[in-house]
């Protein structure tokens, strides 16, 4: 599971990413000269974007920008690290949630439901004629459509069905001439609606748990109050938005063919070793109706997700001696990006400590006055430059909550265009940013045959089409609308 950027080439080495890093220490070193000081914040971001586009792996990319951000500041190099290991704690509890999540997704892949389904596929792809194909084609995408809706409240394993579902269809893919680029974009957008829209698994997380309990606490002072049936309203907008990028990208940008060479697929799971049968399914489905329930009850993914896998290694779907191969499996799934949404959380707690977020929102502030229209538009921005970042909207929005609360009812925005800029503002940095889960996991899935780059097959078609139809529809929302 491959989810840092191709190897590069000695090549690629020479003619851009030393290009690169030396005119970025050419900038930095001017800079210095001319008594300019450069935002530590937009130098961290920067620096993490361009580390991650010179085909460094992302979490080495973190902790380099992050610490060399820190240094910008003007904080020493023991404050950065502190800074940075003191907030691996919460980070490290999510990423305990999503291992779970991989083990449970691991264990309901062994019911042979997707075994079942791609042979289905394979056996109507006998037909040649064009008719059959595209329909097969437009099946797949639906399919897609749907597991990425679904894994975020129904079957709550976030994108650790991805590496699962996509592989055993590489092939068939392939032979179809899909564009994995519109893949992943209808992965991204799918998987960023269901959070952004429905209030339950991930998304009662984001919109009652983080979202209107940031917005409460920031805007007790100010009179302001949301309630839980605000967060989907002011949300709807932006989705409309996500929805609008994903459906440009799959009729527009990348609807005509592409070829791809017919290579061996790696995958981290192992398929069943028995035919499918009717106590399967019916085993799978409670699993599944029980997971649901039982984190709607606690509110507790991890719970959730753990007696599904309890109920599906008592149901002998899998050996009972097979228990610790099928959970290494969930952990070897998700570890990577375990550990990459771990390591952002630091890098978003050196963000905090440079103490730099306010001066450099302030700064873009400073120009806009009491023009709503302008202070929208550098609002989103800021959002989006900002969170991209951290690749976790999650995170993102007890940041931008202090200073964008406040600022939007200054200007005059209603309470819900107000919570609709900030909820998606903080979204922004999910489907686009090299450390977002959402790219780690779609390209995770569609780099099995090694043929599909993290940067430029994953992270910048769903940044140019979801965070875009996002900005706009936001944009226009909150301006005309709400």
């Amino acid at each position: 599971m491959n989810m840092t950027l191709n190897p590069p080439t000695p090549n690629f080495l020479l003619k851009r990413a030393l290009p690169t890093l030396i005119i970025i220490v050419a900038i930095y070193l001017l800079s210095l000269l001319l008594g300019i000081h450069i935002n530590a914040v937009a130098l961290t971001i920067i620096l993490m974007v361009t580390f991650c586009l010179i085909k460094m792996p992302v979490p080495i990319a973190l902790i380099m920008a992050a610490l060399l951000g820190g240094l910008q500041s003007g904080l020493s190099f023991g404050d950065s690290l502190a800074a940075f290991n003191e907030n691996l704690l919460s980070g490290a509890q999510i990423g305990i949630t999503y291992i779970m999540i991989g083990a449970f997704a691991v264990a309901l892949a062994r019911s042979g439901l997707l075994e079942l389904f791609a042979a289905k596929i394979t056996k109507k792809m006998d037909s040649k004629t064009s008719i059959a194909h595209k329909r097969i084609k437009w099946t797949l995408f639906i399919i897609f459509a749907v597991a990425a809706l679904m894994s975020q409240n129904l079957v709550p394993v976030h994108i650790a069905f991805i590496p699962i579902l996509i592989p055993p269809l590489i092939h068939i893919m392939n032979e179809l001439k899909i564009d994995r680029r519109a893949v992943a974009c209808i992965l991204a957008s799918c998987i960023s609606v269901a959070y952004l829209l429905i209030p339950y698994g991930f998304g009662d997380v984001y919109l009652k748990q983080i979202l209107l309990a940031s917005a409460n606490d920031v805007g007790a002072s100010l009179g302001f109050v949301a309630t839980a049936s605000m967060a989907p309203k002011a949300m709807f907008f932006p989705v409309m938005g996500i929805i609008a990028g994903m459906l440009f990208a799959v009729f527009i940008t990348y609807r005509k063919s592409r070829e791809y060479k017919d290579l061996p697929v790696l995958t981290s799971t192992v398929i069943s070793e028995k035919p499918i049968n009717k106590f399967q399914i019916a085993i799978t489905l409670i699993s599944i109706g029980v997971a649901l329930t039982l984190q709607i009850m606690y509110d507790s993914l991890l719970v959730g997700a753990l007696i599904g896998f309890v109920i599906l290694s008592f149901s002998r779907i899998f050996r009972w001696n097979e228990q610790d191969g099928v959970f290494t499996q969930g952990v070897a799934l998700m570890a990577e990006i375990s550990v990459v949404i771990t390591l952002a959380t630091g890098f978003a707690g050196v963000i905090t400590a440079t103490g730099e977020v306010n001066s450099l929102i302030e700064l873009f502030m400073n120009y806009i006055g009491d023009n709503k229209v302008m202070g929208a538009t550098v609002m989103i921005l800021m959002g989006l430059f900002i969170t991209i970042g951290f690749g976790d909207s999650f995170a993102s929005v007890a940041i931008l909550a202090p200073i964008y609360l406040p600022l939007a009812l200054l200007l005059g925005f209603s309470p819900l265009a107000s919570l609709a800029i900030l909820g998606a503002s903080a979204a922004l940095g999910d489907a686009g940013s090299p450390a977002s889960s959402i790219t780690l996991g779609t390209t995770a899935g569609l780099n099995a045959d090694g043929q599909h780059d993290h940067m430029v097959d994953s992270v910048i078609p769903t940044f140019t089409h979801i965070n875009i139809g996002m900005v706009l529809f936001t944009w226009v929302a909150v301006v005309y609308i709400l």
